[in-house]
């Protein structure tokens, strides 16, 4: 291991820079400042370094008190020059990894950062790739890219690969508190990341190479889209068959072992669960392997707006076309102000084309998103009674359901927020 870097790590003199400033990069770099390591945080997103400049904070896990306690300590510096990286040991890429078309990556993100790396590189330096993608990533695009520098990945540098964990809106488990996966380039990659991490985090698990982190990420999140794709599929089948899906549910969890509660919706959204897996689909056709249970699981939870626009179809039968639908939550998350492949979009896009739709979230006052220019009503008696039907899409603690059943007309719960209810009025996924 490089006595230099490791006795800098351990000292907490150690200076890291991180590279995009997301839901996954700023509380990791705020995490590693409030420890006392000197921190710079790097984004070309220049509204977001201003805003952290003016100790505000933009991410709802992330107080502004936070920003504003390291920043005044001067150990956390938001900036938008890469040059400042030529100060660093450490480097951090959180960068975003979207898809390009329905199955294919774009990895352009990753590519612009690590370019930016290479130019400021140094012996013994260590760069962490955090950003979800697919196995194989560290050793066939970020180790060519940096060794393009002169220096050898493994010997004069380090890298490695540890995969994000992080659940926006849970209050139970910050970034501290979630186990670390990390799988370097070599033993001293590896054991030079896990040292890092550790200063911050409770438990670090080391793995024998950075393609086995890399798809440990994309096994957990596969795992997720193909239950999820699963309860989908269950919850359109119980329905077809008379039965309450949410009953089902709760019997089969009392069983302690064997079983794990998932539950229907209207799909899934952010970034994590929809495209991830879809980076392992790509990469397994490229060994002739086809990723059924993925792809299978994926169109399941992509139709799921289409499937409920077909069951409002069914409870309003011909009043359906000159109906008034209000769609009760647009965010992908329960709580979490983030807008990103909501489900709930997708279904105010259909129902916009048969009919008329409104939307109420308490926390998304003004949509403009996707060609939608819509504002969040004022929920009322007066305006719940306007609607043909309610639909619950979305479960945010601050929604006075109490109003909503009272005035609706006729309410489509697809969360189980009125599992109690068995009148007519509630009709549930």
């Amino acid at each position: 291991m490089s006595l230099k870097l490791k006795n800098k790590i351990n000292n907490k003199k150690a200076h890291i820079a991180v590279i995009g400033l997301g839901y996954v990069g700023l509380p990791l770099a705020l995490a590693f400042a409030e420890k006392g390591f000197k921190v710079l945080g790097i984004d070309t997103d220049t509204q977001r370094v201003e805003r952290i400049r003016g100790l505000q904070s933009y991410i709802t896990d992330v107080p502004s008190s936070l920003i504003a306690r390291v920043v005044g300590k001067k150990l956390f510096l938001a900036t938008t020059d890469f040059n400042l990286l030529a100060q660093v040991d450490v480097v951090i890429i959180c960068v975003p990894t979207p898809l390009k078309r329905k199955y294919t990556p774009d990895i352009s993100y990753i590519l612009s950062a690590v370019r930016s790396v290479a130019k400021h590189l140094r012996k013994d330096m260590l760069v962490v790739l955090e950003s979800t993608t697919y196995p194989g990533t560290t050793d066939e695009l970020i180790k060519p890219e940096l060794e393009k520098s002169g220096l050898k990945a493994g010997k004069d540098f380090h890298i490695a690969f540890s995969p994000e964990r992080i659940d926006p809106g849970n209050k139970h488990f910050d970034v501290t508190e979630i186990p670390k996966v990390v799988g370097g380039l070599t033993p001293v990659c590896t054991s030079l990341s896990g040292l890092l991490y550790s200063q911050i985090i409770k438990h670090v698990h080391q793995v024998s190479t950075c393609k086995a982190a890399e798809m440990t990420k994309l096994l957990e999140n596969s795992f997720r889209i193909v239950n999820i794709g699963w309860i989908n599929e269950i919850a359109q089948m119980c329905h077809a068959l008379g039965i309450d899906v949410w009953e089902v549910i709760d019997a089969a969890k009392t069983k302690p072992f064997g079983f794990m509660p998932f539950y229907p919706g209207l799909g899934v959204g952010g970034h994590c669960i929809p495209e991830d897996p879809l980076y392992l689909y790509w990469k397994a056709k490229h060994y002739d392997f086809s990723c059924k249970f993925i792809k299978l699981a994926a169109d399941t939870n992509t139709n799921m707006p289409a499937y409920a626009v077909t069951r409002l179809k069914e409870m309003l039968g011909k009043s359906f076309k000159n109906a008034k639908i209000l769609v009760l939550g647009v965010t992908y998350k329960k709580d979490v102000k983030d807008l990103r492949k909501s489900p709930s979009i997708r279904l105010i896009e259909l129902l916009r084309k048969e009919t008329k739709v409104d939307y109420y979230d308490p926390i998304i006052p003004f949509l403009k998103l996707d060609g939608l220019d819509l504002k969040s009503i004022d929920l009322t008696p007066v305006s719940l009674k306007g609607y043909n039907a309610v639909v619950v899409a979305v479960d945010h603690t601050a929604v006075n359901y109490d109003l909503i059943y009272k005035n609706a007309r006729l309410i489509f719960d697809t969360r189980n927020v009125y599992k109690d209810k068995t009148d007519k009025k509630v009709v549930k996924l």
